[in-house]
């Protein structure tokens, strides 16, 4: 199966600034970027949500041999890490403007939409929120408790 852009020319900054822009013109009025080995982050306040999406990288090490398992020059492994690097961005612009098409086209809320990635107050996402209580209410039967009131102001 072919992965969405994976021949892509578009550089990666080019695919950032897409992203930046798309955000602005769909009233996003924060946005942040940063990156370290492993992954990269897009960040942005859009209606009063802070949104954040961990972007994981792939490693330049699964890039020093074909899958053939033959070795690649240091110069060809740079560019397949490129490549895939490119097409991870490509995909990550597709998809926010997709959900943020959606929203404006009125088929679903921005809620809905970015659910996942929202930014909850103890600086978490609700996917790494939720993603271990799914785990668990799937292995178990039984269905995770209420979400706690995380303000500072209930203990």
């Amino acid at each position: 199966m072919m992965a969405y852009a994976e021949n892509t020319s578009v550089s990666t900054e080019r695919s950032r600034g897409e992203i930046e822009r798309t955000l602005q013109r769909y009233g996003a009025d924060q946005f942040m970027y940063g990156w370290d080995q492993d992954r990269a982050i897009v960040g942005f306040c859009i209606i009063g949500r802070q949104i954040k999406f961990i972007l994981k990288m792939p490693a330049r090490e699964e890039f020093v041999k074909t899958k053939t398992g033959k070795p690649r020059s240091e110069l060809q492994a740079d560019k397949e890490y490129e490549q895939a690097c490119r097409q991870k961005w490509r995909a990550l612009s597709l998809v926010i403007k997709a959900k943020l098409e959606a929203v404006e086209a009125g088929i679903s809320i921005l809620e809905d939409e970015f659910m996942a990635n929202i930014v909850l107050p103890n600086g978490s996402t609700v996917s790494q929120f939720m993603l271990p209580q799914i785990t668990t209410a799937y292995e178990t039967g039984a269905m995770p408790k209420l979400l706690p009131d995380l303000s500072q102001d209930n203990r």
